[in-house]
């Protein structure tokens, strides 16, 4: 692709990872003419395999900032399979034989494993999730050669000291790169934030949420076999005590993606990600109902994914240094929203660094980007961890009803925000105007 249709703008910024985040930023930033490198530490572009969701305001986000960025969205996104189903989030079910009473039922009228509930968007959308590594492959496509230098993993950053206000990378393998700006979109291990807040700062580096998952995937077609059509064909999670299990269609529908989480107090293990057998997987859900156990033995090769977040900071920008993505607000995965978030921070920021004139104007866009963007993304952070203990009745017990009232109601902030309300609040902070429109 041609870099820009634009006249340069007279910065250039260092984009700091090569993700979801970073990459779509980039297709964003030179769309509006603005030089820029991404560093990434990889040796190549490339992603975990993990199934990742977007809800409706992420889908308006993309459409916002780019047809390109939308375009690869649609191109290997997979929705609910049943076209009844296309509105509907997750289908809600007992997964946990716990729950049940001595003729297996939970609720009346309904048994462990039977639908409670839809959780459903409040409109048509064209949300969906897509398989990471897809995505990555489709977004990589809209990046110019040159653009991005490959094995390039931050040490620290130090600001120049010749009084205009740029910014020094200085990388593991002994090089750096000078820069107007950085936009660190380095993922939860962030280096780019544990310098911004320091390392005596509690929010600096992610800690451990009480959550585990194990991740599998399972052939459409043995899931058919094992759930029937209905159940494995649509999103559906299973409530339990201390866990949950969800699965959805991912690659067109091909492959059944599947999470089951767990609670523990402590991670101990410097990895966050390690081995474990399948007859200590199973042990974990021997207490629950058919389906789930049918799911759970499916699974092949169970990896254990500790879940970590980053706890509030009072800022996401300092100086010409500032958090995108989960460099700023890494989070859990409850309110499949994560990614979302990323996406909607592109939007805010690129917009913002369109209006700039000069290179002394991007502190006020990034002043301007925190101010929008922190609240509401922090929000989710806080709001994804309560989630996963609703969803493993630690938040509202196993009231059924108390449950389903909490959860109908709880993305409707996410998923039905004005983004192009947010924008116009956004510019005239940066304006100088006020907040408030």
């Amino acid at each position: 692709m041609s870099s820009t249709n634009s006249p340069s703008k007279p910065f250039d910024i260092a984009i700091v990872g090569g993700g979801i985040s970073g990459l779509t930023l980039a297709i964003a930033l030179l769309q509006h003419g603005i030089p820029l490198t991404i560093y990434e530490a990889a040796p190549h572009f490339g992603e975990i395999g993990a199934g990742v969701a977007f809800g409706p305001n992420a889908a308006l986000a993309m459409k916002l900032i780019s047809s390109k960025i939308h375009a690869a969205f649609n191109s290997c996104k997979t929705t609910n399979q049943w076209s009844s189903k296309h509105r509907t989030w997750f289908t809600v079910r007992v997964g946990d034989a716990r729950k049940a009473d001595k003729d297996g039922f939970v609720k009346e009228g309904t048994k462990v494993g039977d639908a409670l509930f839809d959780v459903e968007f409040g409109r048509d959308t064209d949300s969906g999730g897509v398989y990471r590594a897809h995505f990555l492959d489709e977004l990589v496509k809209e990046i110019p050669d040159g653009v991005a230098k490959f094995g390039k993993r931050l040490d620290t950053i130090s600001p120049v000291e010749d009084g205009s206000g740029d910014v020094v990378c200085h990388f593991a393998d002994g090089t750096s790169a000078r820069h107007s700006a950085v936009i660190g979109c380095d993922g939860i291990k962030s280096r780019t934030r544990e310098w911004l807040l320091g390392k005596e700062d509690p929010a600096a580096r992610a800690v451990f949420s009480g959550k585990y998952a194990y991740r599998g995937l399972i052939p459409m077609d043995k899931a058919v076999e094992m759930l029937g059509e209905e159940v494995a064909k649509n999103s559906q999670m299973f409530f339990g005590y201390h866990g949950h299990l969800l699965t959805f269609p991912i690659e067109k529908g091909n492959t059944m993606n599947v999470v089951a989480f767990n609670s523990c107090e402590h991670w101990d293990n410097p990895q966050w990600v390690i081995s474990t057998t399948k007859e200590e997987m199973n042990a974990e859900y021997a207490a629950w109902g058919p389906h789930v156990q049918k799911i759970i033995r499916a699974m092949q090769k169970p990896d254990i994914w500790a879940l970590f977040y980053h706890p509030p900071c009072s800022t996401y920008y300092k100086g010409r240094v500032c958090l995108l993505g989960d460099a700023a607000h890494a989070t859990t995965p409850h309110h499949g929203a994560g990614a979302g978030m990323c996406i909607e921070d592109v939007l805010i920021l690129s917009t913002l660094m369109k209006e700039a004139k000069s290179v002394g104007d991007l502190e006020r866009c990034f002043k301007a980007y925190d101010e929008v963007r922190r609240p509401r993304s922090q929000r989710n952070v806080t709001g994804s961890k309560e989630a996963g203990m609703l969803y493993d009745f630690e938040l509202e017990g196993d009231d059924l009803d108390r449950v389903e009232k909490n959860f109908t109601s709880r993305m409707r902030w996410i998923w039905d925000i004005d983004l192009e309300e947010e924008i116009e609040r956004a510019k005239k902070i940066y304006q100088g105007g006020s907040a408030k429109i």
